[in-house]
C-alpha cells in the first residue's frame, strides 16, 4: 500500500535551498565534491532606482560553498540574472542576500553548519573548512562572523541563564565561557576571544 506521507525526492528541499531563496537545476558529482547548478527563484526586474521595468541582458555565475552532505564539500553554483531599466539605463543583478552575504563564499547554510560544527560538535577550523571545501581562513572569519552575529551580538543571549561554568583553562585565558539556562541547554559567550568551544 502506498505511504501517502511521503512526497516526490526534491533535491531543492533535501539541500535546503529553498531556505536560501534557490532552486535546483543540476547536479555533478565529482570523486571529492558535489555542485548544484541553481537559480534565484525571486525574479527582480524592476529598476531599483526608478520602479520601471528591466530587460534580461544576461547572467553572471556565483560560486558558494555549501553545508556538506556526506562529508563531502557541497558547491553551488548560482545563475544570476542581470537586467537593464528600459527608462534610466541602471543595471542591476537579481538580489541574493537571502543565499548569502554580499561578495561572501560561503552560503548562510554553509555558515551556520560550521558554526555548529565547531561550538557543538567540538571540531576544529581545519576539520570544518575541509568540509567545505575552503581555505582555513576563509572557514575562520566566517565563523567568527557568524558567532558575533548569532551569539554575541543577540541581546537576550543571557535570558534564562541560571549558572555560569568557568574551568581553570577558561580563568587563564578567558576563551571559553559556559553558560546554562534553566533548561539545562548549554549556550556560549565568546568574550572576545578568537576561538568558538562550547562545553
Amino acid at each position: 500500500m502506498h505511504n501517502a506521507t511521503f512526497t516526490t525526492p526534491d533535491l531543492t528541499t533535501f539541500c535546503r535551498l529553498d531556505e536560501l531563496g534557490l532552486l535546483a537545476t543540476g547536479q555533478r558529482l565529482e570523486p571529492g565534491r558535489a555542485v548544484l547548478t541553481c537559480r534565484v527563484v525571486e525574479d527582480d526586474r524592476w529598476c531599483h532606482r526608478c520602479g520601471c521595468e528591466g530587460t534580461p541582458r544576461g547572467s553572471v555565475v556565483r560560486r558558494l560553498a555549501h553545508e556538506p552532505f556526506g562529508w563531502r564539500p557541497t558547491t553551488l553554483l548560482v545563475t544570476v540574472r542581470r537586467y537593464r531599466c528600459t527608462e534610466c539605463g541602471h543595471v542591476w543583478r537579481q538580489d541574493t542576500s537571502l543565499a548569502a552575504e554580499p561578495r561572501a563564499t560561503l552560503s548562510r547554510r554553509a555558515m551556520a553548519w560550521a558554526l555548529a560544527a565547531i561550538v557543538c560538535q567540538h571540531l576544529t577550523v581545519a576539520r570544518v573548512a575541509e568540509g567545505l571545501g575552503v581555505a582555513w581562513n576563509t572557514a575562520n572569519d566566517a565563523v567568527l562572523a557568524e558567532g558575533y552575529r548569532v551569539l554575541i551580538n543577540d541581546p537576550a543571549r543571557f535570558e534564562g541563564v541560571t549558572a555560569i561554568g568557568v574551568d581553570e583553562h577558561v580563568w587563564r585565558h578567558l576563551s571559553w565561557v559556559t553558560l546554562m539556562d534553566s533548561r539545562g541547554l548549554n549556550r556560549c559567550d565568546l568574550r572576545g576571544c578568537r576561538r568558538l568551544v562550547c562545553r
